[in-house]
């Protein structure tokens, strides 16, 4: 992928309408998400009779499949082309589509059907490795990598608003027409996406021998540690806010979720050049300190009052992590390795989410549900002491083209 970093400066709106331009692709690719998020579960345990077990595997199965697919999908993206991957991550979505229709028209066999959606939450899974990872590069290279900041940022806004967007949705399309209306808007959507992003200009894949994947992620795995630390906060209040309002004889769960939603999009919108001005790790030690305090308050609140302010301060602070941190990282390896990198240290995060949630279920048993906040404060307060180390001591430079070792 060509850099642009030497072109003429672009800034503003022109900036902004560019990066959105592409990044638009990602926000079709979870809005795919989002619209079966609220009907699967409900469907395959009230509907086809299975269990809650078989309810919570329809759903998870796809966060498997992106989980491990994520490197492979980095690598394409730098072997193929993003707008090449964006596509295929798009076919992936409008398969997923057709998989829960076909399990529509299966429903007299229950176990064909149930095997029809998990088929197409496993290819979701990778398209949406696929398109998310492809659409962040391909917006680094129609903007330029001075501006990847900018790039992650907008990616998380449109990965968050399309998820916000889509359950809601998807819920009305499945009240009007079952399963089969909402995996029409699924494929609509989908193939829609796919054919304007067809006519876009791609953005060459950049030459040079590939990095392997061990020499990729020993260059990553600090800023994705410190990610995965931070994420903590996302986890535990996204997954136990709720438990923790009715152990307190607490009305207003859910607005204290949307305040942390809210937070987080409006850091987003509010700070765009935070991370080109400051620096990274600098803006990223911000950060934790902000979520930090947040999740203290979170979990020391004696009034719906003070966790409310938790809530909006953890949702501030984590807003800018993930770009902070992932713009150091990508910038560790060289130019043609910068997909597999991205999405390497995007696996952290994956992985924190998935661990959070039993981890801290088992800690709220023993130990109450205030506990996992305040453990979470002290794990992001970690990575803040992480980053000061990355700052103080940093990596060695990218390497050169073909060079693997560090």
């Amino acid at each position: 992928m060509p850099d642009r970093a030497a072109e003429p400066a672009i800034s503003g709106l022109r900036l902004n309408l560019r990066i959105v331009s592409v990044v638009i692709f990602n926000f079709a690719s979870f809005l795919t998400i989002g619209l079966p998020l609220a009907v699967l579960p409900g469907y395959v345990h009230d509907v086809m009779g299975f269990s809650a077990f078989w309810a919570g595997l329809v759903i998870s199965l796809q966060y498997f499949a992106t989980l491990l697919s994520r490197p492979h999908a980095g690598r394409a993206a730098d072997t193929l082309g993003p707008k090449h991957v964006v596509i295929l991550g798009l076919c992936g979505c409008f398969l997923s589509g057709l998989c829960y229709w076909l399990a529509a028209e299966t429903q007299a066999w229950p176990l064909a059907s149930l095997a029809l959606l998990c088929l197409g939450r496993l290819i979701l899974g990778v398209g949406q490795s696929l398109a998310g990872t492809g659409a962040t590069l391909w917006g680094v290279g129609v903007v330029g990598s001075v501006h990847i900041g900018k790039v992650i940022s907008w990616n998380g806004v449109v990965t968050y608003g399309a998820m916000a967007v889509g359950a809601p949705l998807g819920a009305l399309c499945y009240a009007w027409g079952g399963l089969r209306l909402l995996a029409g808007v699924i494929m609509g959507v989908s193939l829609l996406a796919a054919l304007l992003a067809l006519p876009r200009p791609k953005v060459t894949a950049s030459k040079g021998k590939p990095l392997p994947f061990r020499a990729v992620l020993g260059r990553v795995w600090p800023y994705g540690m410190a990610l995965a630390l931070s994420s903590t906060g996302f986890g535990v209040i996204a997954t136990f806010i709720t438990l923790f309002y009715q152990a307190k004889g607490w009305d207003g769960a859910a607005f204290a979720l949307t305040l942390f939603s809210a937070a987080f999009v409006g850091g987003r919108l509010l700070f765009p050049n935070g991370i080109n001005r400051l620096g990274g790790l600098n803006v990223a030690m911000i950060c934790f300190a902000v979520e930090a305090l947040g999740l203290l308050l979170v979990g020391l609140a004696v009034t719906p009052l003070m966790a409310k302010m938790g809530t909006l301060l953890a949702g501030g602070g984590f807003s800018l992590v993930f770009p902070a941190l992932g713009v150091v990282a990508v910038k560790a390896v060289p130019q043609h390795n910068q997909g597999s990198a991205l999405a390497t240290y995007t696996v952290f995060m994956d992985l924190s989410l998935g661990m959070t949630g039993p981890l801290a279920g088992v800690m709220m048993a023993y130990a109450g549900v205030p506990m996992i906040y305040l453990a979470s404060a002290a794990l992001v307060l970690a990575a803040m002491g992480l980053a000061w180390r990355l700052k103080k001591r940093p990596l060695t430079q990218a390497p050169e083209a073909g060079e693997t070792r560090q």
